[in-house]
């Protein structure tokens, strides 16, 4: 084996390019995964665009399906040659946080940082890959704590069909799982991007009964409603939070779920609501929220708002295979372009002008 290696580095903001580097030596207990098929996610088009800062030479990416090359001295019951996945967000399982139940977050990576916009500090949680150490965009990827964060890929199941689980899947069906629903409500999705649509997949799931999605692209509210959308709204044509109001009569919202990351969305998230209601945020938010007095009831209308990163684990990433192989959920629609891996930088450009259609893409090296 060459001890080189293509990756898909940060060089500088509006830069991603296609470098050599040296494929990772493997520490006791670390796995050393050859990547059969990744992508890009909307926080890498952020990490492009330098509106989250990470360091020059970085290889970028967090969603790893591939076969095990090597395994650490300290690492068992799994084999080289399986094919596996790993979660994007993949925290020390040592970390007081991540024994406190709380399988995305890792409590020693909160680091000092200048740059980010976040008052001098840097919130990164469990997420590592593409962050705090290289990525997935390359031909291997070193996962750290591989006991812990690697999961074999069942029988019959292609890269394609496993490629959300890493981080969209468990993200999007985190904001449901946030949303305190019950089987009969009402839930509103704010946003249908791979995210919003993994979110309303998991509120049918859930037993939601009553699923309203919101977009203004006609194309992803039609996808929506394979993944279980029961009403769409197309917030350019119509006042979504009026709509939502005589839809329940009044009522509002059982839960809402915020999955793009903007004041307006937040907003009208907290307007849909009943009285005690939920509201799941998803979005990763680039400045200062403002909590509209009147949706807020003054702070008396018993809301509450939930926020959420994508847990990771092996654990997490079995039961999502497991959804995906029952076919209670088909998220192959979610897959709508494919390139190679020297291709990246076209596929950049492609994703983050969201042109032809594009919810996410399979990158092969």
């Amino acid at each position: 084996m060459s001890s080189m290696m293509k990756a898909a580095v940060f060089v500088a903001a509006g830069r991603v390019e296609i470098a050599e580097k040296p494929i990772p030596d493997v520490g006791p207990n670390d796995a050393l995964i050859r990547i059969t098929t990744t992508t890009i996610c909307g926080t890498d088009v952020h990490i492009l665009k330098g509106e989250y800062p990470v360091a020059p030479g970085l290889t970028i990416g967090h969603e790893p399906v591939g076969i095990i090359e090597k395994l650490g001295s300290a690492v068992s019951g799994y084999q080289e040659g399986q094919r596996v996945i790993a979660g994007a967000i993949c925290p020390n399982f040592n970390s007081y946080a991540a024994q406190d139940g709380v399988a995305s977050q890792d409590g020693s990576y909160l680091i000092a940082s200048g740059k980010c916009g976040c008052h001098g500090y840097k919130a990164t949680a469990g997420w590592r890959f593409g962050n705090l150490i290289d990525g997935t965009q390359a031909e291997y990827v070193l996962v750290p704590d591989a006991q812990a964060n690697l999961s074999p890929i069942p029988d019959g199941l292609t890269d394609e069909q496993v490629l959300m689980c890493p981080d969209i899947m468990s993200t999007g069906f985190k904001g449901a799982e946030n949303a305190n629903i019950r089987i009969g409500d009402t839930v509103v999705v704010f946003a249908q991007g791979p995210i919003g649509l993994c979110a309303t997949a998991g509120a049918r799931l859930l037993g939601a009964t009553t699923i309203i999605a919101v977009d203004g692209n006609d194309h992803r509210l039609g996808i929506s409603r394979l993944m279980g959308a029961d009403i769409t709204l197309n917030f350019t044509q119509c006042d979504v939070v009026d709509e939502v109001m005589k839809l329940t009569g009044g009522r509002g919202a059982d839960s809402a779920i915020e999955a793009l990351g903007t004041q307006q969305t937040f907003a009208s998230a907290l307007r849909v609501l009943k009285p005690g209601g939920t509201l799941s945020s998803l979005g990763v938010y680039s400045s200062d929220l403002t909590i509209p007095l009147g949706a807020f009831a003054a702070g008396l209308g018993d809301h509450k708002i939930n926020t959420a990163l994508c847990p990771g684990g092996k654990e997490r990433m079995r039961r999502l295979m497991g959804v995906i192989a029952s076919g209670r959920v088909d998220l192959g629609p979610l897959v709508t372009h494919q390139y190679a891996l020297d291709d990246i930088e076209a596929a950049y450009d492609l994703f983050a002008h969201q042109r032809d259609g594009v919810l996410k893409i399979a990158i092969r090296p």
